[in-house]
C-alpha cells in the first residue's frame, strides 16, 4: 500500500493543506504521512465499542456505551528529539458536524482526555487531546528534560492541533470549517497559552477556572497553606468547614434577594471569621483566634495573590487540609527552585513569587492581554470561572478579562462567573452549562451569549457576562431561569 500524503507548508502557523487530498478509509490513515509525527493506530470503531485504556477512562462512565460509530487515530510526536507527544483523534463515521473540537487536561497532564473526547464525539465534532508529552501526573518529568516541560507549557497542544487538522482534513477529504478548543483548569491555561502564542489554531476557544498565571496562583495556594499550618493551633479541622460556610451564606446569601443557599456575587460580600470566634474553650461550632487567623488570610490572599471568595468553604481541604496543594509544591520545587526539598513553609510572597515570575514566567505565565492577533481573524474567547472554586482563586479570571477589555475593547471575550461553583465543577449551585453550544453560536452566527443557562437537578439560573449579575424579577419560582434577568 502506498502511503497517504499530507502536503504541509509550515509557515508561522504550520497550515495544512490536506484538504486537497479525497476522503481516506480510516485504515489507510495508518500510513499518513505528517512532519515528525508516527501514526501509531488508526481504526474503525463500532457504536457502544470503545473501551479506554486502564486509568485512563475516568469520568467516562455511560458515555463510552453510547458513542457513536468513529475512526480512531493514535500518533506520537516527535517535534525535538527528547518529545514524545502522544494524541489522539476521534472522527464520527457518519454525522459529522464540520467541526474540530480539542479537549485540555487537568494538572500536571501526562493522559489523553477519554472522557472530554467522548463528550465532543456524541456532540458530532471531530475530537482530539494529547497527554502533553509524558505519562502519569508527576512532575517529575521535567528533570533534565527541559525539552518535555516546554511540550507541557505550549508546545503539544500547538502540535497536536496541527496534526490533528492534518488527520480530519485527509480522513473527510476537507479540513474542519471550525476549529475549538475546550479546557478547564490546566485546560484553561492551555487555552489562553493557545489564543496568545497560535492564534491562527482556533476559531472559538473555552477558558475554564484557568491556572493561567501559575507563578502567581500556584503561590496563592501555597499561602493559604501557610496559614492553615502556621501552627498547630492555626489548623482547621474539616469538620468546621460548614460552619463557616453556613456562617458566609448567612451573611451574604440574601444580597442578590433571593435566600437560596447560594452568593450570587461574592465581592458584596464582606463576611468576616470573626463573628464565629468561640467565646471561651475551643467547641465543635466555634473558631480560636489563631483559626479566625487562618480564616482571613484564606479569603484576604496577600498582595498581589488573591484569596478564595466566600463560599468556597466546603472546598477548603484542597489548600488547607493537612498537606498543601502538591502541584503548588511540585511547580516550586520543580520549576523555580529546582530543589525538592524545598519546603512551603518558607515561602517569602515579596521576594519568591518575583523570582518565580523571571524563572518561569516567560513559560508558564498565559497573561498577556494583547490577544488582538486572535481577535482579528474572529476567534472568540469564552471564560467562565465558578466562584466557589476552592483551588484556584476565580479573581485572578477576573483581572484577565478586565486587562483584555482594557487592551482590545472587549468584543471577542466574554467571562461568565458562575455563583456556587467549585473548581471546573460541583458546589451548591446551577453548575451544568453548555458553554460548546454558546461558543459555536458566537463563532458560526456571530451570537455573543448574553447569557447562558446552567442547571442543577431541576433548577436552572442564567450565567451572567460579567460584569453583569443575575437578579430576580420579582414574580414565579426562583428555581427557574426565566424569573432572573442579567443587569
Amino acid at each position: 500500500m502506498k502511503p497517504l500524503t499530507s502536503l504541509v507548508k509550515r509557515s508561522s502557523l504550520l497550515v495544512f493543506a490536506a484538504s486537497v487530498v479525497a476522503a481516506a478509509p480510516c485504515e489507510n490513515l495508518q500510513t499518513l504521512a505528517i512532519a515528525h509525527t508516527a501514526v501509531t493506530l488508526a481504526q474503525p470503531v463500532a457504536a457502544g465499542e470503545f473501551a479506554p485504556p486502564q486509568a485512563n477512562g475516568k469520568g467516562g462512565g455511560n458515555a463510552y456505551k453510547n458513542l457513536p460509530a468513529f475512526c480512531r487515530v493514535a500518533a506520537t510526536l516527535k517535534p525535538t528529539s527528547d518529545s514524545e507527544i502522544k494524541i489522539e483523534v476521534w472522527m464520527p463515521a457518519a454525522g459529522w458536524n464540520g467541526g474540530l473540537e480539542s479537549v485540555g487536561n487537568g494538572a500536571w497532564a501526562g493522559s489523553i482526555g477519554y472522557a472530554a473526547m467522548a463528550t465532543a464525539l456524541s456532540a458530532g465534532y471531530a475530537a482530539a487531546s494529547t497527554d502533553t508529552g509524558h505519562t502519569g501526573g508527576s512532575v517529575t518529568f521535567v528533570v533534565g528534560h527541559p525539552e518535555k516541560l516546554i511540550d507541557f507549557a505550549y508546545r503539544a497542544v500547538h502540535e497536536m492541533t496541527i496534526a490533528a487538522k492534518g488527520i480530519v482534513s485527509a480522513n473527510y477529504g476537507k479540513a474542519p470549517a471550525h476549529s475549538y478548543w475546550n479546557g478547564c483548569s490546566t485546560g484553561g491555561r492551555q487555552a489562553i497559552a493557545e489564543a496568545q502564542r497560535f492564534p491562527g489554531d482556533y476559531d472559538g476557544i473555552i477558558s475554564g477556572d484557568p491556572d493561567m498565571y501559575a507563578t502567581h496562583i500556584q503561590a496563592a495556594q501555597l499561602f493559604i497553606g501557610q496559614a492553615a499550618h502556621k501552627d498547630d493551633g492555626s489548623y482547621i479541622p474539616p469538620a468546621k468547614y460548614p460552619v463557616l460556610h453556613n456562617a458566609a451564606l448567612e451573611a451574604c446569601d440574601a444580597l442578590d434577594g433571593v435566600k437560596d443557599g447560594v452568593i450570587e456575587d461574592p465581592t458584596r460580600c464582606h463576611f468576616d471569621p470573626q463573628v464565629l470566634a468561640c467565646k471561651d474553650a475551643d467547641g465543635p461550632s466555634c473558631l480560636t483566634p489563631a483559626q479566625v487567623e487562618s480564616a482571613q488570610k484564606t479569603y484576604a490572599g496577600k498582595s498581589p495573590l488573591h484569596g478564595l471568595e466566600p463560599g468556597s468553604e466546603s472546598g477548603w481541604s484542597s489548600l488547607s487540609g493537612p498537606q498543601p496543594l502538591g502541584l503548588a509544591v511540585d511547580t516550586y520545587q520543580y520549576l523555580v527552585f529546582n530543589d525538592p526539598k524545598w519546603d512551603f513553609h518558607t515561602l517569602n510572597v515579596d521576594k519568591d513569587v518575583a523570582t518565580a515570575d523571571k524563572v518561569i514566567g516567560p513559560m508558564m505565565n498565559t497573561v498577556d492581554p494583547d490577544l488582538k492577533p486572535f481577535f482579528s481573524h474572529g476567534g472568540k474567547l469564552l471564560m467562565y470561572h465558578g466562584w466557589a472554586d476552592p483551588g484556584i482563586p476565580p479573581m485572578f479570571s477576573v483581572d484577565y478579562y478586565k486587562s483584555v477589555v482594557e487592551k482590545t475593547g472587549g468584543a471577542s471575550i466574554r467571562l461568565f462567573m458562575v455563583p456556587g461553583m467549585g473548581h471546573c465543577a460541583g458546589g451548591d449551585g446551577p453548575n451544568t452549562f453548555d458553554a460548546m453550544a454558546a461558543l459555536s453560536q458566537w463563532v458560526e452566527k456571530s451570537k455573543a451569549p448574553e447569557q447562558i443557562v446552567a442547571s442543577r437537578g431541576a433548577r436552572t439560573r442564567p450565567l451572567c457576562p460579567y460584569p453583569q449579575v443575575a437578579q430576580y424579577r420579582g414574580s414565579g419560582s426562583t428555581d427557574e431561569a426565566a424569573n432572573f434577568s442579567c443587569r
